[in-house]
C-alpha cells in the first residue's frame, strides 16, 4: 500500500502557523496544563476528550495492523523471505529490549533512588493496587501463550487484543501467499480496505490538539503538577534514563544506520507530542507507519516489522519495569540477590511484552514482576508508592518505545536491503521541511 507523499512544506512557508499538527498539539498541550492548575475541577471533567481520541484511534488500529500485515507479506511473494525478515526483526527486539533492561537495573544501582524512603509493610496501601495485582496474577507464561488465541477469527478484531490481531494477520498473509494467483483477487481487495481505513486515520488525527488537550487537563486536574515533587527522584531519573538511552544506545544504532537520532525526532515530532498528550504511542501507529514508509524502509519490512515492535520492542517500558522495581526494593529496604537481579530481568523480559504503550499496562506487568521474584523481597503492595505518579512516567514509557520500533525498522530495512538510501539522505537532510501532516496525505494507486 502506498501513499502520496505530502509536499514538502515547512511551517509558516505555505501555510499559516497555527494550521501545523504539532503546533496545536503543543498548544492544547498547554492549555491543559493551565487549566488543570487553575480549574481542577473543570479540567477533571475534560477526561472524555482524551478518552475519545484514543477510543476513535483504537477503533481503527485492528484493521488497519491487519491490512497492513497481510498485504506486506503478500507483496514479499516468498514465505522464506518473511521469516527472514521476522527472524531479524525478533533478534533485534530482544538483544535492544535486553540493554534496556540492563541500562534500568544499572542506574538504578547508581542513582539509588528509593534509598532512605524508608517504607514499612504497615504503611503500604495494598487496597490501592488490589486491582492490578488480581490481574498480574494470572499473567503466568502459558496465561501469555492462551491470550494470544483468539476465540474466534473475528474476535480479534471485536476484542483489539494487539497480539491476537499478529496471530490472525500473519496466518492470512501466509495463505494469501501460498494461493498464489488465486489470492491476488485478495489482495487486491485488502489494499483497497487499507486506503479506506488510512483515509478515516486521516480524519481522526485532526482530533489530536483536542485529545491531548482532554488528556493532559484530566492528568493535572487530577494529580496535581505539586504531584510531581513527592516522588521527583524516580521521576527525573526515569526520564534522564530514558532520553540517555534515546540518545546513546538508539543514537548509535541510528548512526551506524547512516541517520541521525537527533534529526529522526524531529521527523517524527508530531507523533512524539501526541503520544505525550494521551500517553499512548497506539494513537500514532498508523501515522509511524506511513512515515517509516518516507523514510525510505519498504512496504513489506515496515508492515512487519512496526506492528510486532508494539508488542516486542518497548525499550521504555523495559526501562520502567527494572528500575521502578529497584527503587521499590530500595525503598522497603530490600537487598537483592543476583539470583533475584536475573530473575528481574527474565520476568521483565516475558511479561513485557503485548504492553503496547496503554496506559496502566507498565504497571500491570510490573506487579507481575514483582510477584515472580524468588522470596517475594519487593512486597506487591509496595506499587502503592509510586501509583500517583504512574501517570507521568507512563509518557515518558510510550515516547521511548515509539522511538525505539522507527529506530528498529530503518534497521532491520537496510539489514534486509530494503532501505532508499536517497529518501533518507532526503528526509535526514531536513527533517523539519518534510510535509508531517498525514491527515491531509491523499492515497495513490499502487504502482504495478
Amino acid at each position: 500500500m502506498q501513499h502520496a507523499t505530502p509536499s514538502a512544506t515547512a511551517p509558516g512557508s505555505s501555510q499559516p502557523w497555527y494550521k501545523v499538527l504539532y503546533i496545536q498539539v503543543l498548544i492544547a498541550i498547554a492549555l491543559g496544563v493551565l487549566l488543570g492548575y487553575v480549574a481542577p475541577d473543570a479540567a477533571k471533567a475534560m477526561k472524555w476528550l482524551g478518552d475519545a481520541f484514543i477510543a476513535l484511534i483504537k477503533m481503527m488500529i485492528a484493521p488497519i495492523i491487519f491490512c497492513t500485515i497481510v498485504h506486506g507479506i503478500a507483496s514479499i511473494g516468498d514465505l522464506k523471505k518473511v521469516g527472514r525478515v521476522g527472524l531479524k526483526a525478533l533478534i533485534y527486539f530482544e538483544v535492544v529490549s535486553s540493554l534496556a533492561l540492563v541500562i534500568g537495573v544499572i542506574v538504578g544501582e547508581i542513582v539509588q533512588p528509593g534509598a532512605g524512603f524508608g517504607a514499612t509493610a504497615e504503611q503500604l496501601d495494598a487496597k490501592a493496587v488490589a486491582g492490578y495485582v488480581s490481574k498480574a496474577q494470572a499473567d503466568s507464561t502459558v496465561a501469555h501463550i492462551m491470550a494470544i488465541i483468539p476465540k474466534s477469527y473475528f474476535d480479534a478484531f471485536a476484542g483489539g487484543d494487539l497480539l491476537q490481531i499478529l496471530l490472525i494477520s500473519v496466518l492470512t498473509g501466509v495463505v494469501i501467499t501460498g494461493l498464489g494467483e488465486r489470492g491476488k483477487p485478495a489482495i487486491h481487495a485488502i489494499e483497497a480496505a487499507g486506503e479506506i481505513f488510512f483515509r478515516i486515520i486521516g480524519m481522526i488525527v485532526k482530533l489530536a490538539p483536542i485529545g491531548a488537550f482532554g488528556a493532559m487537563a484530566y492528568t493535572i486536574g487530577q494529580y496535581g503538577i505539586g504531584k510531581l515533587g513527592n516522588l521527583a527522584g524516580l521521576v527525573a531519573t526515569f526520564y534522564l534514563t530514558s532520553l540517555l538511552f534515546v540518545l546513546v544506545v538508539l543514537g548509535l544504532i541510528a548512526r551506524f544506520s547512516g541517520f541521525s537520532i537527533l534529526k529522526f525526532l524531529a521527523y517524527i515530532k508530531d507523533e512524539l507530542l501526541i503520544v505525550l498528550g494521551t500517553s499512548s504511542s497506539e494513537t500514532v501507529l498508523p501515522h509511524m507507519m506511513q512515515k517509516m514508509k518516507r523514510l525510505g524502509a519498504s512496504d513489506s519490512v515496515v508492515g512487519l516489522v512496526i506492528p510486532t515492535g508494539y508488542s516486542f520492542n518497548l525499550d521504555g517500558t523495559n526501562i520502567y519495569m527494572t528500575l521502578a522495581t529497584l527503587f521499590l526494593a530500595q525503598a522497603v529496604g530490600a537487598d537483592l540477590s543476583f539470583g533475584q537481579y536475573a530473575t528481574i530481568i527474565a520476568v521483565a523480559m516475558l511479561t513485557s511484552k503485548g504492553a503496547s504503550g496503554v496506559t496502566g499496562a507498565g504497571f500491570i506487568t510490573l506487579a507481575a514482576t514483582l510477584a515472580a521474584i524468588p522470596g517475594n523481597p519487593v512486597p506487591v503492595a509496595a506499587m502503592a508508592l509510586i501509583l500517583g505518579i504512574d501517570k507521568f512516567m507512563s509518557e515518558c514509557r510510550a515516547l521511548t518505545n515509539l522511538v525505539g520500533n522507527g529506530v528498529a525498522c530503518v534497521v532491520v530495512s537496510r539489514w534486509e536491503g530494503e532501505l532508499d538510501p536517497v529518501k533518507l539522505r532526503e528526509v535526514m537532510a531536513n527533517p523539519l521541511a518534510i510535509g508531517t501532516e498525514i491527515a491531509d496525505e491523499k492515497p495513490v494507486p499502487v504502482a504495478p
